[in-house]
């Protein structure tokens, strides 16, 4: 993020009514206008979160992010740029049954359109550029998602000034506050599992996270250093079945380890490998990598990877 810029973030919400797709418009009082939910990111907020408010406070509704369908940028006066990210979020019928939007002094109402509709009565070019991505995922059939995050745990003791085993080295006070902050980010993209390195500086990293969901995490020594650094890890078998089960989960170990998980993520889903499974590997502490896999057909490929990472 750059300070010179103002940033934003939102979603465009959809939903399959009798078999046809419908996205979701706000109508904005004061502008007159008709487009995407969206806002300005709150002091502390990443921007998946911020996605995820801003829906819930326009529309009412409660989602959970997918895809990344793309950022928009535009002027704002004076002279200040607004970067505006977007992903794809469904609204389930539980959810969208829970609305309580009323219209208001910001929004005067939200309407379901098709498509085709969505893109006549939009009135921005830049929302209709974000739909034009969108469509892009429907076309190709790879509009329903999960993700699969790999995490790396939030900042430790160093190992200079642990004189005890290595697996028992807890987090700095620092790492602390970076557990806490990426609980609102993780949960935008509707985690629900979480499965982790049993280094006790991976279980207090998810410890704020298993509060809040109100699940206790997996430990496996599977997805450990020691294990990794003495060729016991067995990163293949923690993959597959995360894979296999189609459910939203968090994978926590480290960096030495990041690597072989999104290597095994790409096997395991028939990706071609490149340098972007490095590049969502090479993470700082408590920032984590969004792999989306097709929910239909994992063996389609991985359709996005996306990495966050808290300012603390």
């Amino acid at each position: 993020m750059s300070d010179s810029a103002v940033y934003a973030a939102g979603a465009i919400v959809w939903r399959m009514v009798d078999d046809k797709l419908k996205v979701l418009l706000i109508h904005r009082t004061k502008y007159r206008d008709v487009t995407l939910p969206k806002g300005k990111v709150d002091p502390g907020e990443m921007l998946a979160e911020t996605a995820v408010r801003e829906v819930r406070e326009e529309t009412g509704i409660q989602v959970s992010l997918g895809v990344p369908v793309g950022v928009s940028r535009y002027w704002m006066r004076p002279k200040r740029q607004k970067v505006v990210h977007y992903w794809a979020a469904e609204a389930t019928d539980d959810a969208i049954r829970a609305s309580s939007f009323v219209p208001n002094g910001e929004i005067s109402g939200v309407e379901w359109v098709s498509v085709k509709k969505a893109r006549k009565h939009l009135s921005y070019p830049v929302d209709v550029e974000i739909l034009d991505n969108f469509i892009r995922l429907v076309d190709d059939g790879v509009l329903h998602t999960f993700p699969i995050i790999a995490l790396r745990h939030a900042k430790a003791v160093a190992r200079s000034d642990w004189h005890e085993a290595d697996a028992a080295r807890p987090l700095t006070d620092k790492g602390l506050l970076q557990a806490k902050a990426i609980v609102g980010p993780l949960r935008a993209f509707g985690v629900r599992r979480i499965v982790t390195s049993d280094a006790v500086r991976c279980t207090q990293t998810v410890a704020p996270l298993e509060h809040k969901l109100g699940r206790l995490a997996r430990l496996t020594p599977k997805l450990s250093q020691d294990a990794w650094d003495a060729g016991e890890a067995d990163v293949r078998s923690v993959v597959g079945r995360r894979v296999r089960s189609r459910k939203a989960t968090v994978l926590c170990s480290h960096g030495p380890v990041l690597p072989g998980i999104l290597s095994e993520l790409a096997l395991a889903t028939g990706t071609v490998p490149g340098s972007y499974i490095d590049s969502a590997s090479a993470l700082n502490v408590a920032a984590f990598s969004v792999v989306h896999l097709s929910a239909t057909n994992p063996g389609s490929g991985i359709i996005s990877i996306e990495t966050h990472e808290p300012k603390i």
